[in-house]
């Protein structure tokens, strides 16, 4: 999954939240040392990923995408899944999209010095681009996709991948909706061993 969603499944535990965000900067042990809680968030991410990344119905939503984008393919379903659950937000969240984007923000400004270099420089991009309301709309997703491109020097096709979501949105929809109802109820349960 891409930020918004692990940032939503952190639920309302700032510290997990924390390290949720900050995981795929911290490698190997080095989540040991974090406080307790940011390891519990950085241990949820990585569990998120596994669970995501062998799960049948992400798959079969690889699938629906051009053969051109490779082993970009995961990726690029993680940034459509936050699509699609910052289009339906108000099924996930009593908080608005906007309002809970500019909560998250704050928490993060705040503790910034403690995140890993790599997260610290793009820290002001996220919140001055406001990542996690753009992903409700296609443009937003057009532009993290052409991003994420640039990232691979252009080898990943990332950018075109706007054209397959439109082809296939009710698809990508439908595959996103049923994935993540088990994905919530797999992470209350990581949650509550992480934190025990």
């Amino acid at each position: 999954m891409n930020f918004l969603a692990h940032l939503y499944l952190s639920k309302n535990n700032k510290n997990i939240l924390i390290g949720n965000f900050i995981a795929d900067a911290v490698k190997g042990k080095k989540h040991e040392n974090y406080p307790k809680e940011i390891q519990a968030g950085i241990l949820l991410h990585r569990q998120i990923d596994y669970f995501t990344d062998t799960h049948p119905i992400v798959k079969q939503s690889k699938r629906r995408l051009h053969p051109k984008y490779g082993h970009y393919r995961g990726i690029i379903i993680d940034i459509l899944y936050d699509h699609f659950l910052a289009k339906n937000w108000i099924n996930y969240s009593m908080l608005t999209l906007p309002v809970y984007a500019s909560r998250v923000y704050t928490i993060f400004q705040d503790q910034v010095e403690t995140f890993p270099t790599e997260i610290q420089k793009m820290l002001p991009y996220m919140v001055e681009q406001n990542w996690l309301a753009s992903y409700a709309f296609i443009p937003g997703i057009e532009n993290t996709l052409i991003g994420m491109n640039k990232r691979t020097k252009g080898n990943s096709k990332m950018d075109l991948a706007t054209q397959d979501l439109v082809k296939n949105y009710e698809d990508f929809e439908s595959d996103f909706t049923v994935f993540f109802k088990e994905l919530i109820a797999f992470t209350d349960e990581k949650t509550k061993e992480l934190l025990k």
